[in-house]
């Protein structure tokens, strides 16, 4: 039996720390050529942090890197891609308003004698695009025009344009539909055949099995399991490593159809609402106490509708209600005063100013309440903030920290804080767990079912089809724009959801 390669990369004993965190104590990580490595962990369990170091974003404070049998420093970014090593993160690192080419080769640029070699960039390119099984995007390409899928496939192609030897991907399936995940697995394999190494970071315990070789656990800032094999480890006992518990049962229990008179008044009233291009007319309602839910693919119109209920798009037909009363279109000003909240798809760039506080982004669409003659009532500020924030246990329980500084799962909860302050009536959810580990995952379950309870109408966009079905109440099966079904969520299931949404047609 031939004797495993010797790892390409090898972790020993890194630390590191930022002020008041110490986000690393003493990993050791081995990668292997041509293998899948897992890296699980809740948000804040460091797997950000480590993967900085690896890609020279951070430099330890403690440890050993080796690469292909040579201790090394990895002093920056750029002298990581020189030595092989590329990181795709769950942020695309894109440059929106230049052509797919430029990106691929930024910072590799081809030249001869001082000229840049535009011609051969872009054969480099599309036959870059072609390997990745997309040739249908073009290389004279705007990035800003494609989707969030196609984006991800540019991130790719530039980390084989320097020839990687190890391939760092954060979430990489996130922001994909099942084809779209499909073809990322075959270019996954196709890599790995070729002896390219992958650190996969995913909170979908279901892909770890199917992709991965192995698993290594981080759990506050330590490996607490290494190199477990990924098909053989069940997910009860990779949630209890995460987490220190066992979560068996994410999604609160669901009490039924909240109470409401035959004839009572929708809290959201949707009417014919449409944009020409993006999604036909739809009509919906949500009660007080209701959670529905959107459920459908990538790029079916899906988080379209919600931001134009928003106002953040102005619609082509129809209108929207909020407690019987018509919203102005296209007006996210005459939203939010009547009730209506957002937590976006992307939160980091529509929602929070990374920035600032965590106060600042809690009480951002909340200000005039705290102006007293003209001036602002920090004080005041800041303690609705820590009320808000308290009440979803969000950690650090530290109102003045920069929002960035926050976990996945934190960050949403402060966006949801936002809205609790100004005691909205209907919240719009777009992807709200994308990036929130498992822990995470069920504490902001309990909170979306207990606002609920409490009286909100609450919309859920989500990729994740069990999620749609584990929180809705009834749930709207979209496809290429269309509205195909509509159910009460216990009368479907996950099989039943991707026939409708790949196969189904208006009903």
């Amino acid at each position: 039996m031939a004797s495993a390669p010797p790892p390409i990369l090898t972790l020993s004993g890194i630390s590191k720390s930022f002020p008041g965190v110490r986000a690393l104590q003493g990993v050791d990580l081995d990668v292997l050529p041509g293998e899948v490595h897992c890296l699980l962990g809740q948000n804040g369990a460091g797997k950000s942090t480590l993967i900085k170091v690896v890609s020279g974003a951070h430099q330890p404070d403690a440890g050993e890197i080796t690469w292909q049998g040579e201790h090394t420093v990895i002093g920056s970014p750029s002298a990581a891609m020189r030595l092989g090593i590329a990181t795709i993160y769950q942020e695309l690192d894109l440059i929106e308003h230049v052509s797919v080419t430029e990106n691929v080769h930024l910072g590799n640029e081809k030249s001869k004698a001082g000229f840049v070699r535009r011609g051969a960039a872009r054969a480099a390119t599309a036959d870059i695009l072609a390997r990745l099984g997309h040739p249908e995007i073009s290389p004279d390409r705007i990035v800003s025009s494609l989707s969030a899928a196609g984006r991800q496939v540019v991130s790719m192609a530039r980390a084989l344009s320097h020839d990687a030897k190890l391939i760092i991907m954060d979430e990489p399936s996130a922001v994909l539909d099942p084809d779209e995940v499909n073809n990322l697995f075959r270019i996954v394999d196709n890599l790995t055949e070729a002896g390219v190494a992958i650190v996969y970071i995913s909170h979908r315990l279901e892909e770890i099995r199917r992709i991965g070789d192995r698993v290594t656990v981080l759990k506050d800032g330590r490996a607490v399991a290494r190199g477990l094999p990924a098909d053989t480890t069940a997910t009860r006992d990779i949630v209890s490593l995460m987490t220190g518990r066992d979560i068996e049962h994410p999604f609160p229990e669901r009490p039924g159809p909240p109470p409401a008179a035959a004839d009572a008044t929708p809290v959201l009233h949707v009417e014919g609402l449409a944009r020409e291009g993006e999604f036909a007319p739809l009509d919906l309602t949500v009660q007080a106490g209701e959670i529905v839910g959107l459920a459908g693919l990538v790029g079916s119109g899906r988080s379209e509708i919600l931001e134009t209920i928003y106002g953040a798009r102005r619609p082509t037909a129809g209108r929207v209600l909020v407690g019987g009363r018509p919203l102005r279109p296209g007006n996210v000003t005459s939203a939010v005063r009547a009730g209506v909240g957002l937590a976006p798809e992307e939160r980091k760039a529509q929602a929070l100013f990374l920035l600032d506080s965590v106060t600042r982004n809690v009480t951002i669409s909340s200000l005039p309440r705290f102006s007293r003659g003209g001036w602002l009532d920090r004080s005041g500020e800041r303690k609705a903030a820590r009320e808000h924030t308290r009440e979803l246990s969000l950690r650090p329980d530290n109102p003045e920290a920069r929002i960035r500084t926050l976990s996945g799962g934190n960050q949403q909860k402060a966006v949801l804080a936002r809205w609790l302050l100004r005691d909205c009536k209907v919240l719009l959810l777009d992807e709200p767990t994308r990036g929130v580990d498992v822990g995470a995952r069920a504490e902001l379950y309990a909170l979306i079912r207990r606002l609920a309870d409490e009286g909100v109408a609450v919309l859920l966009v989500s990729s994740e089809i069990p999620e749609v079905l584990g929180l809705a109440d009834r749930v709207l099966v979209v496809r290429e724009g269309q509205v195909v079904h509509t159910a009460p969520a216990p009368e479907l299931d996950e099989h039943r959801v991707l026939d409708l949404v790949m196969e189904g047609s208006p009903a």
